[in-house]
């Protein structure tokens, strides 16, 4: 049987497997409240190999506009994945003057302790 939850919506992973006395696929009237990436994946996969929303929308009870958000998602995703350069001389030059920055940053702070410990400034009164 399912696992329903006091709100009425199924658990998590409660579909999945899940098959009725008739041994029929379960039912999209179900709700799932969480889609995991997975998932989605598998949903995005078939809008792009054509299946029309529409169906996919009824069959799976989510909305035409969700699936053509994961969907704009996951080809965002391709897209900053493709753009991606191997042995990008920018990068290099940024990688490089963070680890210079670093080394500055850490030189300020010996430089301070030293001088800290040389002369204390604190309990000192002004000149004035």
């Amino acid at each position: 049987m399912l696992n329903e939850r006091k709100d009425g919506g199924v658990a998590l992973g409660a579909l999945e497997g899940a098959r009725s006395a008739t041994a029929s696929a379960p039912s999209a009237a179900a709700e799932v409240k969480r889609w995991s990436a997975g998932r989605k994946k598998q949903v995005v996969l078939r809008l792009l190999r054509g299946e029309s929303v529409d169906a996919l929308s009824r069959e799976l009870a989510v909305p035409i506009y969700r699936l053509e958000e994961w969907r704009d998602r996951a080809l965002a995703g391709m897209d900053v994945g493709l753009k991606e350069r191997e042995n990008d001389p920018l990068e290099k030059q940024l990688d490089a003057a963070k680890a210079r920055i670093g080394e500055l940053v850490m030189e300020v702070e010996i430089l301070r302790k030293e001088r800290e410990a040389r002369r204390p400034l604190v309990g000192r009164r002004s000149s004035r």
